[in-house]
C-alpha cells in the first residue's frame, strides 16, 4: 500500500463527506494505493456515524489499487490529538503515512507532492508550512510566530510551523516515536530525537475554515510552551535525571556543609580568641547552610528516585477504544 491518512477529529460531521470524497478524487488521479484511518476523539455528534457509513460504502475500482479503504477508531471519550496520532499510528500501513485535520483547512491535493518527497528523495519527515494563512492575526498568526520561533531555538530544528497538521513521514518513523500527552505539535522534534535527521519542509495551502468553529483556545499556546520546556529537558536529561538533579543537589550539599564548616570555624576562632561572637542559631548564615544542603540531599534523591522509575517503568495505555471498523 502507498500511502495511510491518518486524520484525528473531534465533532467534525459537517466536512467528513467533503473530505472523504476529495481525498478519494486525489488518490484515483494519482493512482495511489491507500487507506483513510479517521480516529474520533470523543465526538457527541454524528462523527462516528459518518464515519461508519463512508467505511461501508462500495469500493470505487478503476485504478491502481482497486479500491480505497475506510477504517475507523472511535475514542470513549476526547483523550486529545497527540492519543489520537498514536492510536493512528499503530494502525497505519501504508509506504507513506500522511496526517491530515478533518476540518477542510488542509488541501489534500499537496498529498502527491508530499509522497514524492517521501519516496524519491528519501526525507524521513515533511513539515508542511501554512505560509499564508487565514486565522485571526492577533490571536493566532502572531502567538504561532512566536511559538514556533521558541521552538526553532529550542530543537535546532529551522522549521517555519511546528504545529501545522498536514505532516508526510516514512512508516517506519511513526512506528518508531511515541506521541503522548500534548507532544503532537512536536512530532519533529521527537522524530529527530529518534534518530530520523532528513526532515524537510514544504510549503502548503491554508484553507479557511467552512464549517464548525476551532476546537483550539488561546491557552493551547501557553501549555505548547510548557511542553517545549518539557521536551527540551527530556531531549537533554530524560534518560539521565541523576545528571541534572545529582549534580545540583552535590553543589548544593557542598556549598552548604563548606559554609556550616566556616560558620563553625568562626565561631571557634572567636572563642578562642575571646572575641565578641553570637550563637550559631542566631546567626542567618547559619540557616542558609542548612537548608542548602536539606535542598541538595532532596534533589540527589529526587535524581536517584527518576533513574529507578526509568529502569523500572512499564508502558500505560493512554486511551480506551470502544469500538474500531
Amino acid at each position: 500500500m502507498d500511502i495511510s491518512i491518518v486524520i484525528p477529529l473531534l465533532n467534525e460531521s459537517e466536512s467528513l463527506k467533503e473530505l472523504h470524497s476529495w481525498i478519494r478524487d486525489v488518490m484515483q488521479n494519482n493512482k495511489f494505493t491507500y487507506e483513510i484511518i479517521f480516529i474520533n476523539d470523543g465526538s457527541t455528534d454524528d462523527s462516528w456515524e459518518i464515519i461508519k457509513s463512508l467505511s461501508s460504502e462500495p469500493s470505487h475500482p478503476g485504478y491502481a489499487g482497486g479500491f480505497d479503504s475506510v477504517r475507523g477508531i472511535n475514542f470513549r471519550k476526547n483523550y486529545g490529538k497527540s492519543q489520537a496520532l498514536h492510536a493512528g499510528f499503530i494502525e497505519a500501513k501504508g509506504e507513506v503515512v500522511i496526517t491530515m485535520d478533518a476540518d477542510l483547512q488542509d488541501n489534500p491535493e499537496e498529498i502527491p507532492e508530499l509522497f514524492r518527497l517521501i519516496k524519491t528523495e528519501d526525507y524521513d519527515l515533511i513539515s508542511g508550512w501554512k505560509k499564508k494563512r487565514y486565522d485571526s492575526v492577533l490571536f493566532k498568526n502572531l502567538p504561532s510566530k512566536l511559538f514556533n520561533k521558541a521552538a526553532r531555538m529550542t530543537s535546532g530544528l529551522k522549521l517555519h510551523d511546528f504545529n501545522c497538521g498536514l505532516k508526510a513521514y516514512k512508516l517506519e518513523v511513526v512506528k518508531n516515536i511515541d506521541v503522548n500527552g500534548e507532544m503532537h505539535r512536536y512530532i519533529p522534534v521527537l522524530a529527530k530525537q529518534a534518530g530520523y535527521t532528513k526532515i524537510g519542509e514544504k510549503v502548503v495551502k491554508h484553507q479557511a475554515r467552512k464549517y464548525g468553529k476551532t476546537k483550539f483556545g488561546a491557552e493551547r499556546f501557553i501549555n505548547g510552551f510548557l511542553d517545549l520546556v518539557t521536551l527540551w529537558f527530556f531531549s537533554k536529561f530524560g534518560k539521565r535525571p541523576m545528571h541534572l538533579f545529582g549534580a545540583i543537589g552535590v553543589l548544593m550539599f557542598l556549598v552548604g556543609f563548606l559554609s556550616a564548616v566556616w560558620i563553625g570555624a568562626s565561631k571557634l576562632y572567636k572563642l578562642w580568641n575571646g572575641l565578641p561572637n553570637i550563637l550559631v542559631v542566631n546567626n542567618p548564615w547559619f540557616y542558609i547552610a542548612l537548608s542548602s544542603m536539606i535542598i541538595g540531599v532532596q534533589m540527589f534523591l529526587a535524581g536517584f528516585l527518576g533513574e529507578l522509575f526509568l529502569r523500572t517503568k512499564h508502558k500505560r495505555k493512554q486511551y480506551s477504544i470502544s469500538e474500531k471498523i
